[in-house]
C-alpha cells in the first residue's frame, strides 16, 4: 500500500488517505492526461461502445497499436478482468477503418491529424498489430494479482494493472499511482510472442532541423533527442556496444554505427576533450534548455562506420519506419536491404 508524507522540519507527518468521492473523475482525469497513469497514447474516446458493454477509454500508442483502458470502479477485481478480456477480443478485430469512425465520432477529427498532433508524426500504415490491456484500480486481492501475473508472465499477454491512492492535504486531493508489473517488460513480452526474432540492430529516429543537425551527428559522433522526457529518456535503451542504424523521416537510412557512451546532457558531451557545445556546429541550438533536465537536449555517442548525407539515404517503399526515437529493427526485408547498403556486422565490436 503506498503511503504518502510531509517533510515538516526534522521529522515526517503522514498524509491522510481519502476515498475517491466519484471514481468516474478518475477516468475522466486519464482520458485529458494518460500520463497521471504513466502512458503516453492518443486518447480515441471514452465510454466506446462493443456487442458486451463500454469500453471506459480507448487509445493508441505511438506504434499503432490499441490500448484499452479500463476503471475498476463497483466492479469486483475478477469481474473488471474478465471484462477487459472480453473487450480484447473485440479490439483484436478493429480494422484502421473502425479506429477513424471511432475517432470521428468521439474526437471529430480524422485519426491522422490527431495523430499528427500528440505524436508529431504521420499515422502508420497498419494499425492494431496488437493490442495493450490495463486495468486501473485502487487495490486487488492476492487471487486477481495472480490471474494478471499469469496472464502477463505464461501467455504473454500484455495486461497489467496500475494501482491509484488518493490522498487529502490541506483541502488538497493528491493521487499517486504505481505499476504492479514493470509496463515495458509486459509489453516486450506480449511483442516477442507476435514477432519475428530480434535482429540486435536498434532503428533510430534522427532529426535536422531547430535543435539538431545530422552533418553535426556525422562529424561529432553522437546521435540527440529532446524537447521532453518522451523523446530523450528513448536513448537510454542504448547501452555501449549496441549497433544503431540512423533513419531521417522522408530521406531513408543515412548511418550505421555502434554505440560508444550511454546517454549525456548536451553539455557534458565531450568531443577530444571539450564540450560538443564549444564546436563549430551547423545547428547551435543544440544546446537549446541547459537548465531545464526535462526539455534539454540529450546524447548517445556513436562510432560511425557508415554515414550519409541526408540527399543520399536508402529507402524503398515499404521500407520500415517508426514514429518512435528508438525502437528495435525485426523487419526482415528492411533487414535485407540495408545489409546491402551498409557493413553490417554480425556482431558488434
Amino acid at each position: 500500500m503506498t503511503s504518502l508524507y510531509k517533510v515538516e522540519g526534522p521529522g515526517l507527518t503522514e498524509i491522510s488517505r481519502k476515498k475517491l468521492d466519484r471514481e468516474d473523475d478518475l477516468q475522466r482525469w486519464i482520458a485529458e492526461n494518460p500520463r497521471l497513469i504513466g502512458l503516453d497514447v492518443l486518447v480515441l474516446g471514452r465510454e466506446v461502445m462493443t456487442p458486451s458493454g463500454r469500453i471506459d477509454i480507448l487509445a493508441l500508442d505511438s506504434d499503432g497499436n490499441v490500448v484499452v483502458i479500463e476503471c475498476k470502479r463497483d466492479r469486483t477485481p475478477r469481474d473488471v478482468i474478465a471484462q477487459i478480456l472480453d473487450y480484447a477480443s473485440w479490439v483484436n478485430n478493429l480494422a484502421a477503418s473502425d479506429l477513424e469512425k471511432i475517432a470521428v465520432e468521439k474526437r471529430n477529427k480524422v485519426l491522422s491529424q490527431l495523430f499528427q498532433e500528440k505524436f508529431n508524426t504521420t499515422l502508420p500504415d497498419t494499425l492494431n498489430n496488437t493490442h495493450n490491456l490495463v486495468i486501473v484500480s485502487s487495490e486487488f486481492d492476492a487471487s486477481s494479482r495472480r490471474i494478471v501475473e499469469y496472464l502477463a508472465e505464461v501467455h504473454d499477454i500484455a495486461i497489467n494493472t496500475v494501482f491509484f491512492s488518493t490522498f487529502e492535504h490541506q483541502s488538497q486531493v493528491l493521487i499517486a499511482t504505481e505499476w504492479m508489473m514493470d509496463q515495458s517488460e509486459v509489453i516486450q513480452r506480449a511483442a516477442d510472442k507476435t514477432k519475428v526474432a530480434w535482429s540486435g540492430l536498434w532503428y533510430v529516429n534522427v532529426g535536422d532541423g531547430e535543435w539538431r543537425s545530422w552533418e553535426d551527428m556525422r562529424k561529432y559522433g553522437f546521435l540527440a533527442a529532446g524537447g521532453g522526457r518522451k523523446y530523450s529518456d528513448a536513448l537510454r535503451k542504448l547501452k555501449v556496444g549496441d549497433q544503431v542504424l540512423a533513419y531521417q523521416p522522408e530521406k531513408g537510412y543515412v548511418g550505421y554505427g555502434t554505440v560508444t557512451s550511454e546517454v549525456l546532457a548536451a553539455g557534458d558531451f565531450r568531443v577530444d576533450g571539450k564540450s560538443v557545445l564549444e564546436e563549430q556546429l551547423r545547428q547551435p541550438g543544440l544546446g537549446h534548455d541547459p537548465n531545464s533536465p526535462d526539455l534539454a537536449e540529450y546524447l548517445v555517442g556513436i562510432k560511425w562506420i557508415k554515414t550519409l548525407p541526408l540527399g543520399e539515404g536508402k529507402t524503398f517503399a515499404g521500407i520500415f519506419a517508426n514514429p518512435n526515437i528508438v525502437c528495435k529493427l525485426r523487419d526482415s526485408a528492411t533487414l535485407s536491404f540495408l545489409e546491402n547498403e551498409f557493413p553490417i556486422k554480425s556482431e558488434p565490436d
